[in-house]
Protein backbone atom coordinates (compact mmCIF):
# COMPACT_ATOMS: atom_id res chain seq x y z
CA UNK A 1 0.00 0.00 0.00
CA UNK A 2 1.51 3.32 -1.15
CA UNK A 3 1.76 6.16 1.79
CA UNK A 4 0.01 9.13 0.94
CA UNK A 5 2.31 13.07 0.77
CA UNK A 6 1.02 13.77 3.90
CA UNK A 7 2.02 10.75 6.19
CA UNK A 8 5.34 10.84 5.45
CA UNK A 9 5.95 14.66 6.27
CA UNK A 10 8.10 15.11 9.22
CA UNK A 11 5.68 15.95 11.93
CA UNK A 12 7.37 19.70 12.92
CA UNK A 13 4.06 20.57 14.14
CA UNK A 14 3.41 18.00 16.78
CA UNK A 15 6.58 18.73 18.42
CA UNK A 16 6.31 22.21 21.18
CA UNK A 17 7.90 25.04 20.84
CA UNK A 18 11.28 24.54 22.50
CA UNK A 19 11.26 20.81 21.00
CA UNK A 20 11.31 22.10 17.74
CA UNK A 21 14.09 24.29 18.20
CA UNK A 22 16.19 21.67 19.95
CA UNK A 23 15.70 19.45 16.81
CA UNK A 24 16.23 21.77 14.38
CA UNK A 25 19.57 23.31 16.10
CA UNK A 26 20.86 19.05 16.37
CA UNK A 27 19.85 19.35 12.84
CA UNK A 28 21.86 21.97 12.20
CA UNK A 29 25.15 21.39 14.67
CA UNK A 30 25.05 17.64 12.14
CA UNK A 31 25.01 19.07 9.46
CA UNK A 32 27.67 21.68 10.02
CA UNK A 33 29.95 18.54 11.33
CA UNK A 34 28.98 16.19 8.36
CA UNK A 35 30.16 19.55 5.68
CA UNK A 36 33.27 20.72 7.58
CA UNK A 37 34.92 21.79 4.75
CA UNK A 38 32.54 24.42 3.44
CA UNK A 39 31.81 25.09 6.87
CA UNK A 40 34.82 26.23 7.28
CA UNK A 41 35.42 28.17 4.52
CA UNK A 42 32.07 29.80 4.99
CA UNK A 43 33.00 31.30 8.39
CA UNK A 44 36.35 32.12 6.97
CA UNK A 45 34.23 34.14 4.59
CA UNK A 46 32.42 36.15 7.43
CA UNK A 47 35.74 36.23 9.52
CA UNK A 48 37.11 37.86 7.14
CA UNK A 49 34.67 40.41 6.10
CA UNK A 50 33.66 41.12 9.36
CA UNK A 51 37.48 41.90 10.45
CA UNK A 52 37.71 44.53 7.97
CA UNK A 53 34.63 46.17 8.91
CA UNK A 54 35.97 45.75 12.73
CA UNK A 55 39.30 47.20 11.90
CA UNK A 56 37.44 50.40 10.16
CA UNK A 57 35.45 50.92 13.00
CA UNK A 58 38.30 50.42 15.14
CA UNK A 59 39.92 53.59 13.52
CA UNK A 60 36.60 55.74 13.15
CA UNK A 61 36.23 55.10 16.88
CA UNK A 62 39.64 56.58 17.74
CA UNK A 63 39.50 59.34 14.80
CA UNK A 64 36.00 60.33 16.27
CA UNK A 65 37.82 60.68 19.82
CA UNK A 66 40.98 62.53 17.54
CA UNK A 67 38.26 65.15 16.46
CA UNK A 68 36.44 65.23 19.83
CA UNK A 69 39.66 66.04 21.73
CA UNK A 70 40.11 68.59 18.98
CA UNK A 71 36.68 69.83 19.47
CA UNK A 72 37.22 70.85 22.96
CA UNK A 73 39.65 73.60 22.26
CA UNK A 74 36.55 75.12 20.86
CA UNK A 75 36.78 77.76 23.87
CA UNK A 76 34.85 80.95 24.38
CA UNK A 77 36.95 83.59 25.53
CA UNK A 78 36.05 87.20 27.61
CA UNK A 79 38.87 89.52 28.58
CA UNK A 80 38.50 91.62 30.50
CA UNK A 81 40.45 95.48 30.73
CA UNK A 82 41.39 94.92 34.77
CA UNK A 83 41.27 92.39 37.16
CA UNK A 84 38.37 90.98 39.03
CA UNK A 85 37.96 90.31 42.80
CA UNK A 86 37.25 87.16 44.03
CA UNK A 87 33.46 88.04 44.67
CA UNK A 88 33.01 89.63 40.64
CA UNK A 89 34.81 86.01 39.63
CA UNK A 90 32.20 84.30 41.70
CA UNK A 91 29.28 86.32 40.28
CA UNK A 92 29.93 86.04 36.83
CA UNK A 93 30.74 82.49 36.76
CA UNK A 94 27.31 81.43 38.16
CA UNK A 95 25.98 83.36 35.55
CA UNK A 96 27.96 82.31 33.08
CA UNK A 97 27.24 78.69 34.48
CA UNK A 98 23.90 79.12 34.12
CA UNK A 99 23.30 79.94 30.00
CA UNK A 100 22.12 76.53 28.27
CA UNK A 101 25.42 75.23 26.81
CA UNK A 102 28.25 75.86 29.22
CA UNK A 103 30.84 72.79 29.94
CA UNK A 104 33.57 74.57 32.37
CA UNK A 105 33.99 77.86 33.35
CA UNK A 106 37.62 79.21 33.88
CA UNK A 107 39.07 82.56 35.36
CA UNK A 108 42.80 83.30 34.36
CA UNK A 109 44.08 86.16 36.27
CA UNK A 110 46.76 88.26 34.80
CA UNK A 111 49.70 86.75 36.71
CA UNK A 112 48.69 83.20 35.63
CA UNK A 113 47.90 84.89 31.83
CA UNK A 114 52.08 85.70 32.53
CA UNK A 115 52.59 81.95 33.73
CA UNK A 116 50.77 80.22 30.31
CA UNK A 117 53.00 83.15 28.28
CA UNK A 118 56.02 81.76 29.37
CA UNK A 119 55.57 78.21 29.56
CA UNK A 120 54.29 78.20 25.49
CA UNK A 121 57.61 79.84 24.89
CA UNK A 122 59.88 77.76 26.62
CA UNK A 123 62.98 78.29 25.77
CA UNK A 124 62.84 81.57 24.64
CA UNK A 125 61.65 83.27 28.09
CA UNK A 126 64.51 86.00 27.94
CA UNK A 127 62.38 87.45 24.89
CA UNK A 128 59.50 88.14 28.00
CA UNK A 129 62.14 89.73 30.24
CA UNK A 130 60.66 93.23 31.55
CA UNK A 131 56.95 92.05 30.71
CA UNK A 132 55.02 92.97 33.87
CA UNK A 133 51.68 90.82 34.50
CA UNK A 134 49.42 94.22 33.93
CA UNK A 135 50.37 94.06 30.44
CA UNK A 136 48.23 90.83 29.71
CA UNK A 137 44.53 91.01 30.12
CA UNK A 138 42.37 88.59 32.35
CA UNK A 139 40.53 86.38 30.87
CA UNK A 140 37.71 83.52 31.32
CA UNK A 141 37.96 80.79 29.53
CA UNK A 142 34.42 78.97 28.68
CA UNK A 143 34.21 75.39 27.33
CA UNK A 144 30.64 74.16 25.48
CA UNK A 145 29.26 70.86 25.49
CA UNK A 146 29.86 68.75 22.86
CA UNK A 147 26.57 69.53 21.00
CA UNK A 148 26.82 73.03 21.07
CA UNK A 149 29.83 73.16 19.19
CA UNK A 150 28.53 73.75 16.09
CA UNK A 151 29.19 76.76 13.73
CA UNK A 152 25.09 78.17 14.43
CA UNK A 153 25.42 76.90 18.26
CA UNK A 154 28.54 78.91 19.41
CA UNK A 155 26.71 82.15 17.64
CA UNK A 156 23.56 81.40 19.54
CA UNK A 157 25.48 81.11 23.13
CA UNK A 158 27.83 84.04 22.38
CA UNK A 159 24.72 86.61 21.57
CA UNK A 160 23.13 85.09 25.34
CA UNK A 161 26.69 85.40 26.81
CA UNK A 162 27.05 89.13 25.59
CA UNK A 163 23.64 89.98 27.46
CA UNK A 164 25.18 88.93 30.91
CA UNK A 165 26.44 92.05 32.90
CA UNK A 166 30.10 92.37 33.50
CA UNK A 167 31.02 90.53 30.49
CA UNK A 168 33.88 92.17 28.32
CA UNK A 169 35.56 91.54 25.00
CA UNK A 170 34.59 88.03 23.46
CA UNK A 171 36.62 86.36 21.20
CA UNK A 172 36.36 82.38 20.01
CA UNK A 173 38.10 82.01 16.49
CA UNK A 174 34.74 82.14 14.36
CA UNK A 175 36.78 81.11 10.76
CA UNK A 176 38.76 78.41 12.52
CA UNK A 177 35.53 77.18 14.16
CA UNK A 178 33.76 77.08 10.86
CA UNK A 179 36.61 75.60 8.72
CA UNK A 180 37.09 73.00 11.74
CA UNK A 181 33.57 72.36 11.82
CA UNK A 182 33.12 71.64 8.11
CA UNK A 183 36.12 69.43 8.24
CA UNK A 184 34.43 67.09 11.33
CA UNK A 185 31.19 66.94 9.01
CA UNK A 186 33.17 65.71 5.88
CA UNK A 187 34.81 63.50 7.53
CA UNK A 188 31.82 61.72 9.15
CA UNK A 189 30.35 61.64 6.14
CA UNK A 190 33.41 60.22 4.29
CA UNK A 191 33.02 57.55 7.06
CA UNK A 192 29.53 56.98 6.65
CA UNK A 193 29.75 56.16 3.33
CA UNK A 194 33.07 54.40 3.60
CA UNK A 195 30.99 52.12 5.86
CA UNK A 196 28.01 51.77 4.37
CA UNK A 197 30.27 50.07 1.10
CA UNK A 198 31.65 48.02 3.27
CA UNK A 199 28.76 46.64 4.76
CA UNK A 200 26.89 46.15 1.50
CA UNK A 201 30.13 44.38 0.30
CA UNK A 202 30.06 42.34 3.04
CA UNK A 203 26.81 41.35 2.71
CA UNK A 204 27.15 40.47 -0.98
CA UNK A 205 30.10 38.43 -0.18
CA UNK A 206 28.78 36.55 2.23
CA UNK A 207 25.00 36.11 1.09
CA UNK A 208 26.82 34.16 -2.35
CA UNK A 209 29.16 32.13 -0.01
CA UNK A 210 26.30 30.52 2.18
CA UNK A 211 24.56 30.18 -1.71
CA UNK A 212 27.04 27.54 -2.56
CA UNK A 213 26.61 25.59 0.84
CA UNK A 214 23.04 25.32 -0.08
CA UNK A 215 23.85 24.32 -3.76
CA UNK A 216 25.90 21.78 -2.75
CA UNK A 217 23.33 20.78 -0.90
CA UNK A 218 20.47 21.31 -3.31
CA UNK A 219 19.59 17.70 -3.90
CA UNK A 220 19.08 17.33 0.20
CA UNK A 221 16.51 20.01 -0.56
CA UNK A 222 14.62 18.69 -3.56
CA UNK A 223 14.41 15.24 -1.52
CA UNK A 224 12.85 17.01 1.45
CA UNK A 225 10.11 19.09 -0.97
CA UNK A 226 9.87 15.88 -2.20
CA UNK A 227 8.59 13.64 0.93
CA UNK A 228 6.30 16.56 1.94
CA UNK A 229 8.72 18.37 4.25
CA UNK A 230 7.25 22.41 4.31
CA UNK A 231 9.41 25.16 3.77
CA UNK A 232 9.54 26.20 7.02
CA UNK A 233 10.67 22.35 8.42
CA UNK A 234 13.02 22.83 5.04
CA UNK A 235 14.57 26.06 6.16
CA UNK A 236 14.87 26.03 9.66
CA UNK A 237 18.12 24.41 9.60
CA UNK A 238 20.05 25.98 7.39
CA UNK A 239 18.67 29.13 9.01
CA UNK A 240 20.22 28.12 12.24
CA UNK A 241 23.66 26.94 10.65
CA UNK A 242 23.83 30.53 8.85
CA UNK A 243 23.49 32.15 12.71
CA UNK A 244 25.87 29.55 14.24
CA UNK A 245 28.56 30.31 11.05
CA UNK A 246 27.65 34.25 11.63
CA UNK A 247 28.45 34.00 15.79
CA UNK A 248 31.34 31.93 15.18
CA UNK A 249 32.84 34.74 12.58
CA UNK A 250 32.31 37.49 14.19
CA UNK A 251 34.14 36.16 17.56
CA UNK A 252 37.09 34.87 15.20
CA UNK A 253 37.28 38.08 13.76
CA UNK A 254 36.98 40.03 17.42
CA UNK A 255 40.04 37.92 18.64
CA UNK A 256 41.73 38.34 15.69
CA UNK A 257 41.36 42.39 15.85
CA UNK A 258 42.05 42.27 19.59
CA UNK A 259 45.13 40.37 19.38
CA UNK A 260 46.22 42.15 16.53
CA UNK A 261 45.63 45.57 18.76
CA UNK A 262 47.36 44.42 21.80
CA UNK A 263 50.15 42.92 19.28
CA UNK A 264 50.58 46.56 17.31
CA UNK A 265 50.14 48.64 20.94
CA UNK A 266 53.70 46.26 22.19
CA UNK A 267 55.55 46.91 19.25
CA UNK A 268 54.44 50.37 18.26
CA UNK A 269 57.18 51.90 19.63
CA UNK A 270 59.89 49.85 18.03
CA UNK A 271 58.54 51.49 14.47
CA UNK A 272 57.00 54.50 15.07
CA UNK A 273 58.05 57.76 17.00
CA UNK A 274 55.43 58.08 19.55
CA UNK A 275 53.31 55.57 21.65
CA UNK A 276 50.00 54.95 20.15
CA UNK A 277 48.60 54.38 23.91
CA UNK A 278 49.98 57.32 24.98
CA UNK A 279 48.19 59.49 22.15
CA UNK A 280 45.01 58.16 23.28
CA UNK A 281 44.83 55.50 20.76
CA UNK A 282 41.06 52.65 22.69
CA UNK A 283 40.29 49.94 21.47
CA UNK A 284 36.38 49.13 20.14
CA UNK A 285 33.67 49.99 23.19
CA UNK A 286 31.81 46.63 24.10
CA UNK A 287 28.92 48.17 22.68
CA UNK A 288 30.55 47.73 19.70
CA UNK A 289 31.79 44.65 20.03
CA UNK A 290 28.09 43.29 21.04
CA UNK A 291 26.96 45.01 17.59
CA UNK A 292 29.54 42.94 16.05
CA UNK A 293 28.77 39.65 17.28
CA UNK A 294 24.85 40.73 17.03
CA UNK A 295 25.90 41.67 13.07
CA UNK A 296 27.66 38.21 12.33
CA UNK A 297 24.56 36.65 13.56
CA UNK A 298 22.35 38.58 11.44
CA UNK A 299 24.49 38.64 8.16
CA UNK A 300 24.51 34.78 8.82
CA UNK A 301 20.95 34.62 8.99
CA UNK A 302 20.08 37.37 5.73
CA UNK A 303 22.85 35.31 3.87
CA UNK A 304 20.87 32.20 3.98
CA UNK A 305 17.77 33.79 3.98
CA UNK A 306 18.76 35.39 0.58
CA UNK A 307 20.61 32.09 -0.90
CA UNK A 308 17.35 29.96 0.52
CA UNK A 309 15.01 32.11 -1.78
CA UNK A 310 15.70 30.38 -4.94
CA UNK A 311 15.62 26.58 -3.82
CA UNK A 312 12.79 26.94 -1.30
CA UNK A 313 8.77 27.83 -2.34
CA UNK A 314 7.44 29.59 0.65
Amino acid sequence: MTRSRHSVRPHASAMGPWSRFCYFAAKAWANLLNNRLVTTITVFTITLALLIISLFLLFYVNIEGTVDQWSRKVVVTVYFEGELTPQEVTSLKGKVSSLQGTDSVQYIGKEEALKRFRSRLKGQESLLEGVAPDTLPASMEISLKKQFRSSEAIASYVAALRKVQGIGEIQYGEEWVRKFLSFYQFLRLLGLLIGGFLLLTVMFIVSNTIKLTILARKEELEILSLVGATPFFIKAPFLIEGMIQGACGALFAIILLVSGYYAFLSNAVNFLSFNPADSGMIFLPPVYIAALLFGGVTLGLIGSLASLKKFVIN
